[in-house]
């Protein structure tokens, strides 16, 4: 009997590992980076999580930007101004340009449009003299527009490695940006539904300028956003707005911003040629569509805002019914990931949170940086709006680690997301306990099964004496074996006086 039940031990222990080399065997996804485009420099973001899904050296290394730099003066221009505003074009506006820079418009310094007009001559046909006439009814100076262009770009999580000279992407020694740099400006330039708008449209009626008495109607330059042919490699629906650039020393630059299934993607590229830039753009676009998921944070993350116990946040303690997820941001992830694969680490607010914000949590994937969202006490305000757009524009660098615990929190009330590894765990468990029921039972019966055995052995030998007359020596037998069984055994006797067939 000691053998079966060693040998039971062994066959639970055997089946344990084998559960355990067969849960530990499915790591998460490997981060896609099966893509590439011709273009020296290129990336694609998702627009509403800030992730960057794939850059070709698109982090390290600055291109000069052409006219994809005037999707940061709309930006400035439209958090400084109203569309009606009139814009008085100067000498200096009309001068302040390269001598083969061109005037699409033939403008002329007194000319008037406004700045709703102008921007549409900025984005849709890259009016040079347009971009210098709005630095100048912004800021009062081109140079104190610039001035304004660098900050904003900083105040973006744009690297030291970005830096503009002129709100119109011309020439200039320093004006440079990284692709990546460039996709986190478009993103908050397209976060702008004037400009998103602006910037979509496919052709425009400009009123009357003093060259141009009946107006002029002016048309988009983007391919894929007004190519209607299926056959044309430059077919794109889901391409919603963008920019073009162009100059010797930048090649061909463009974004791309597109909506797909829910999902915005934005897509740039940098010292590319024609018309193979266009194709870039629309490969880098494919791909994130193709290989990404967005999943909404508040929908999934428990920890801080579920159970009794008080969290403690920075030094202050909080219960989890007073605090709350910032609703409608995501993480982006490969399409097999789920999110209990993303790490999260918690982080002071940065200056440009909700008032409300105690902490941001920063999510991460394989070391790179996949969303992030405010915890927030929960207003008692019922009028106080959150502003979505505004708390996504600072996300920092990609490619820093996070930790799936919180930093100097305690007392943190029980996640029903648990870590990859505890859930392996428990299931492990409850695997070998099943196994270990089982065996136990089957042991169980088969003693049960044996003393039934045994008594119907015995049963059996009563008759055989009682029919040839010995009874008396069967009950003396039975006699002998009571007594034997009140006796303590001893090791090696357990069959010692065993006398059935």
């Amino acid at each position: 009997m000691k053998q079966k039940i060693t040998y039971l031990l062994c066959c639970c222990l055997a089946v344990s590992r084998l559960l355990v080399i067969t849960a530990c065997a499915e790591p998460p996804p490997a981060w896609p980076s099966n893509t590439g485009v011709s273009a020296e420099a290129g990336a694609v973001i998702d627009a509403d999580s800030g992730a960057l899904l794939y850059g070709q050296n698109s982090i390290n290394t600055a291109f000069p930007p052409a006219s994809i730099t005037k999707l940061l003066t709309a930006l400035i221009v439209l958090e400084h101004c109203q569309l009606d505003e009139v814009v008085t074009f100067s000498q200096v506006a009309m001068n302040s340009v390269e001598a083969d820079s061109g005037n699409k418009l033939s403008l002329v310094a007194g000319d008037q449009m406004t700045v709703e007009d102008c921007l549409y001559s900025l984005l849709l046909i890259s009016v040079n003299q347009s971009a210098n006439a709005l630095a100048e009814h912004v800021a009062g100076s081109i140079p104190a527009f610039v001035d304004m262009m660098n900050e904003k770009a900083a105040q973006l999580g744009c690297s030291d490695k970005t830096h503009f000279e002129n709100p119109s992407g011309l020439n200039g020694d320093t004006q440079k940006v990284t692709a990546y740099d460039m996709a986190m400006i478009s993103r908050a330039a397209f976060n702008n539904k004037d400009l998103l708008r602006i910037s979509s449209s496919l052709n425009h009626k400009i009123p009357a300028t003093i060259n141009n008495p009946d107006g002029i109607t002016i048309r988009q330059e983007h391919r894929l956003l007004y190519t209607t042919d299926p056959d044309s490699e430059f077919y794109y629906p889901p391409a919603k707005a963008g920019k073009t650039g162009y100059l010797i020393k930048a090649g061909n630059t463009l974004v791309t911003y597109a909506e797909q299934d829910g999902r915005r993607l934005i897509s740039v590229v940098l010292k590319g040629k024609r018309p193979q830039y266009f194709v870039d753009g629309k490969t880098l676009l494919e791909f994130g569509f193709s290989h990404f998921k967005n999943v909404a944070i508040s929908d999934y993350e428990s920890r801080y805002v579920t159970g009794e116990d008080s969290v403690n946040i920075n030094g202050v303690s909080y219960r989890p019914s007073d605090l709350m997820i910032e609703p409608g941001q995501m993480i982006t992830l490969p399409k097999d990931a789920s999110f209990e694969d993303a790490a999260m680490s918690l982080e002071t607010p940065g200056s440009d949170s909700p008032a409300n914000a105690v902490a941001v949590l920063r999510y991460s994937y394989n070391d790179r940086f996949i969303g992030k969202a405010h915890l927030m006490t929960i207003a008692m305000d019922s009028d106080l709006e959150v502003n979505i757009s505004s708390s996504e524009t600072a996300d920092g660098q990609p490619g820093s680690s996070g930790s799936d615990q919180a930093d100097g929190s305690k007392g943190l009330p029980f996640s029903l997301h648990l870590p990859p590894a505890v859930t392996i765990a428990v299931g492990i468990a409850a695997a070998a306990a099943a196994v270990l029921c089982i065996c136990v039972m089957w042991f169980l019966y088969s003693r049960k099964k044996e003393a039934r055995e045994l008594a119907a052995r015995r049963e059996a030998r009563r008759r055989r004496l009682q029919a040839s007359g010995q009874e008396e020596e069967f009950k003396r037998l039975m006699e002998m074996r009571k007594a034997r069984d009140s006796l303590p055994r001893f090791m090696g006797e357990d069959n010692m006086y065993e006398t059935d067939d």
